[in-house]
């Protein structure tokens, strides 16, 4: 049997940390969550990872609603829709938020590894790596936590999604993780949010123009990301985050 690598410094009290807040708040409601994070258990250390993207404005009002200056995280990574940058100026006039915080690749790495910007048609795992899962370490180094707005019902491969999880030392909030659908809807129709323009038009998860199309009736909301693909995830929410995030504090 293959031994279980290494803990680093802090990997082990995060687990733990993650485990415990996962047990005692896991079921309260989203805005309880983000509000005792927020305010008690990360006060000061949090920020809120948003792509802008279908769903994006229920976290981004919650997290308004307790800290408007609450740092917001944004992968700005050359290949989006102009209607989701367009969107992101408009949530964060809507919310109020004071501190949007642009992520950009590393230019050096850029013109090294994908000169002609044509990587995601070759290989994108190295494209989502140099243009995502890099910026956003370097993104979250300085905290200790941030929130997503993943939600179990998204994709299969996130169906056990937990709120709290360690990523290393760091822990990842996911306030909407038993959000259905429903929920989801009816929070933007009474709190009359803007919705994403591209939503209309059948993209229920939005991220890179090249690698995202419409979602086919009875399909879940990500099958339209990398569609054909056995790729599901863009890599900032899996173990490869953890491992450039050790890069990054090094």
């Amino acid at each position: 049997m293959a031994a279980k690598p290494r803990l680093r410094d802090g990997e082990a009290d995060a687990l733990a940390r993650a485990a415990a807040l996962d047990s005692t708040y896991g079921g309260v409601p989203a805005e309880r969550i983000v509000e005792l994070a927020v305010r008690e258990e990360f006060a000061g250390g949090i920020a809120v990872v948003s792509s802008f993207g279908a769903d994006s404005a229920v976290l981004l009002d919650l997290v308004a609603r307790v800290d408007r200056n609450l740092p917001v995280l944004f992968l700005e990574t050359g290949k989006h829709f102009g209607e989701t940058l367009a969107y992101r100026d408009a949530l964060v006039a809507d919310f109020g938020l004071t501190d949007l915080r642009v992520l950009t690749p590393d230019e050096a790495a850029l013109e090294r590894i994908d000169p002609s910007g044509r990587l995601h048609e070759t290989d994108t795992n190295a494209c989502c790596d140099v243009r995502k899962v890099e910026p956003l370490a370097r993104g979250v180094a300085p905290f200790q936590a941030w929130f997503t707005g993943r939600k179990r019902h998204q994709a299969a491969t996130r169906s056990v999604l937990p709120v709290f999880e360690a990523v290393g030392p760091r822990i990842r909030v996911n306030p909407l993780a038993r959000w259905t659908t429903a929920d989801q809807a009816d929070y933007m129709r009474r709190h009359d949010l803007r919705e994403n323009p591209l939503v209309a038009y059948g993209y229920l998860s939005i991220g890179c123009y090249p690698c995202t199309q419409p979602v086919k009736p009875g399909e879940d909301a990500r099958s339209g990301r990398w569609a054909g693909q056995a790729k599901t995830e863009c890599g900032i929410h899996l173990s490869g985050l953890d491992a450039t995030l050790g890069a990054v504090a090094r």
